[in-house]
């Protein structure tokens, strides 16, 4: 997912984003407003990890949003 995909898609994967890493509170997520240097700076600061370590939580969280994405799309194509 690209940065534009992040804000496009924003209202769907907050929900998802506070499941994953309860720690960001709504305002947060106001702030943050799906741009993905900002959500990637929080985790930082919320949860203490390094920049690549966030960087690298967030793909794989996106990669897994993505997978369940396509998986519900033929799912439903059905």
């Amino acid at each position: 997912m690209n940065k534009d995909q992040i804000e496009g898609n924003w209202k769907q994967l907050k929900g998802k984003i506070k499941e994953q890493w309860g720690k960001l509170t709504d305002d947060d997520l106001d702030v943050i407003a799906g741009k993905r240097d900002q959500l990637v700076g929080k985790l930082q600061e919320r949860y203490g990890v390094t920049l690549e370590e966030a960087q690298k939580q967030l793909e794989s969280f996106l990669n897994s949003s993505r997978q369940k994405e396509v998986a519900g799309s033929v799912k439903r194509s059905y």
